[in-house]
């Protein structure tokens, strides 16, 4: 079997086992779209918004990623409400994904890779509640594997993994300002050095799970380098 399709079977397993553990959760696998196409939701807060949306932009499968606020107690809050800290809402992106094309677990995987975990209501240069690490699961079965995870980093990590893992009760989108704000914005000075190296990760290090307009275009012939 060669390497790659040694790297394929391997995937082929862990998707098999997540959709089992969620089967037995009780947890319906699939919904659809209004064309009636297989979609998942996913909500991730891992610091600044406009990191995260990038971020997952960025991958295969994932249809749609909207900025937005969740885990407060203030309805329908504004981004200045929540830059008080005084709402209690993080900074998350949803994610709206396809699961035949990327898993839950894959997600897991690229959150907990591009930002770091063990600081506490921190990322980088900003500071904060609302810059907190937090999973906010929708159902039973992505609270199990966010679980797994999370303990499998606890275990090969030095120091404590902050990660909340928190079922979603409500989802505010951001203002319309927010959105795609990398892809309208990649001049802006924050976008050039905090978002650009991670999403330079993102096509470093996840290769495999890149839309192909995402990934590297090798030089052409004669092209200076």
């Amino acid at each position: 079997m060669g390497k790659r399709t040694s790297v394929r079977f391997a995937v082929m397993q862990r998707r098999a086992v997540a959709a089992m553990v969620l089967l037995l959760l009780g947890w319906p696998v699939q919904a659809a779209d209004e064309a009636g196409q297989t979609v998942e939701k996913a909500t991730f807060g891992s610091g600044c918004f406009w990191c995260t949306e990038a971020v997952f932009q960025e991958l295969k499968g994932v249809r749609e990623v909207v900025a937005g606020y969740s885990g407060g107690v203030v309805p329908n809050p504004t981004y200045y409400q929540v830059c008080t800290g005084l709402t209690g809402h993080a900074e998350v992106t949803q994610i709206t994904y396809d699961p035949q094309v990327i898993s839950y677990e894959e997600l897991l995987e690229v959150f907990w890779k591009t930002h770091d975990p063990t600081t506490l209501n921190r990322q980088g240069p900003d500071v904060g509640t609302q810059y907190r690490s937090v999973i906010f699961y929708h159902n039973d079965g992505q609270r199990a594997l966010a679980e797994h995870y999370k303990q499998q980093l606890a275990n090969a990590s030095r120091k404590p993994i902050v990660t909340q893992i928190a079922p979603l009760t409500a989802f505010y989108p951001a203002e319309a300002y927010h959105q795609d704000y990398y892809a309208t914005n990649p001049r802006q000075a924050y976008c050039r050095s905090i978002i650009r190296p991670k999403v330079d990760k993102v096509r470093k290090v996840f290769q495999d799970k890149l839309k192909p307009a995402a990934k590297p275009q090798p030089a052409a012939p004669g092209a200076a380098g």
